[in-house]
């Protein structure tokens, strides 16, 4: 099975670029992250399953965290530009075939793939919430990654990003992808939860 990343990779890459830098020290719904921070994490994630989809050695670096302080000038091209190569990587169906590698695990192809674009909707829906904005979520790209997210919180009981926050049955969809990872759909800058 192979799935577009490129909508989801866009809206966050048009995101990215509009991220004034005087709010890099502001908060994100994750409460160890500055948005700064996190730009920095999805800049190594962009790259790490950029190379996995191609099975490349850079695959297997550790987990990218997040440091505002590696930013550097060009972030807000940079960034960017390597989330929509990393879509662009996955759009050659070799890439969801076999094993590869991020963030220092090893997995198929197939997983890989829906990681790399839960990655990207979850952080793209955490940018938007930073900067108080609507995420414009992709429908397609929803769906893809809830039957991820809804395993990761079954197992165990923890989300990706933290136990899975209670929503109703009847939210958005969007609602309840974030909330099975562990975010609270609610999450606003002046909040004071993540």
């Amino acid at each position: 099975m192979t799935v577009d990343l490129a909508p989801a990779a866009e809206t966050l890459a048009a995101l990215v670029e509009t991220v004034p830098a005087d709010a890099l020290g502001g908060p994100t719904p994750n409460v160890d992250y500055s948005l700064g921070d996190l730009l920095d994490h999805i800049g190594t994630l962009a790259v790490a399953f950029a190379a996995a989809a191609a099975k490349a050695e850079g695959g297997t670096t550790p987990a990218p965290t997040g440091d505002a302080a590696h930013l550097g000038p060009d972030w807000q091209t940079r960034i960017p530009r390597d989330v929509r190569a990393l879509a662009v990587a996955w759009e050659d169906p070799a890439a969801w075939t076999g094993m590869t590698a991020a963030g220092g695990f090893e997995m198929p192809g197939e997983i890989a793939g829906i990681v790399a674009l839960d990655e990207i909707v979850l952080h793209g829906w955490d940018v938007a919430s930073a900067l108080g904005r609507p995420y414009p979520a992709d429908p397609a790209s929803l769906d893809a990654v809830l039957p991820f997210v809804t395993q990761s919180a079954s197992e165990g009981g923890a989300g990706i990003f933290g136990p899975p926050v209670a929503v109703p049955d009847d939210a958005p969809l969007l609602d309840r992808v974030v909330a099975l990872a562990g975010r609270d759909p609610a999450w606003s800058p002046g909040a004071s939860a993540g």
